[in-house]
């Protein structure tokens, strides 16, 4: 299993915070990213992501199926997303849209800094797979953020 970590984009700053829509910005910088995803992500790629109404315009943007879970809203745990993800058994690779500073955490812990959060940036892709069994959950393989991406 790969696990593929990406922060919702740039949204507005408005409430409540689980209507917040994506700021043109933010539009701009999930397009981005789906066309650099779309075509490295596998035909059976499962995709959850928050309730949050940015995050789901964030996934949107890939123009795929896509599973809601509540265990990715915002305030969710590592172990809620390790959880929703199926890590590190799910038989194929996961994309989870969701949130700072919970993304952060969980790509620490896989990297191996369990009290030490590897932050996303708005719109960031972190994609990891499992660890070469040194005692590191995980790899990194790449990360990508929407304004390293050009047109």
């Amino acid at each position: 299993m790969e696990l593929v970590l990406w922060r919702h984009c740039d949204a507005e700053s408005t409430l409540p915070d689980d209507a917040r829509r994506l700021s043109a910005r933010g539009r701009d910088e999930a397009a981005r990213i789906g066309r650099w995803l779309s075509p490295r992500l596998p035909a059976d790629c499962r995709i959850v992501v928050s309730p949050a109404l940015r995050a789901q315009q964030t996934a949107q943007a890939l123009q795929r199926p896509f599973a809601t879970t509540d265990q990715l809203a915002p305030g969710a745990t590592v172990d809620d997303v390790l959880s929703a993800a199926g890590w590190p058994d799910a038989a194929s690779t996961v994309l989870v849209v969701g949130h700072e500073p919970t993304l952060g955490a969980v790509a620490g812990v896989l990297l191996g800094a369990r009290d030490v959060a590897r932050p996303l940036g708005k719109g960031e892709v972190v994609w990891l797979k499992p660890g070469a069994g040194d005692g590191v959950p995980a790899t990194l393989v790449a990360t990508m953020a929407p304004d390293t991406l050009r047109d």
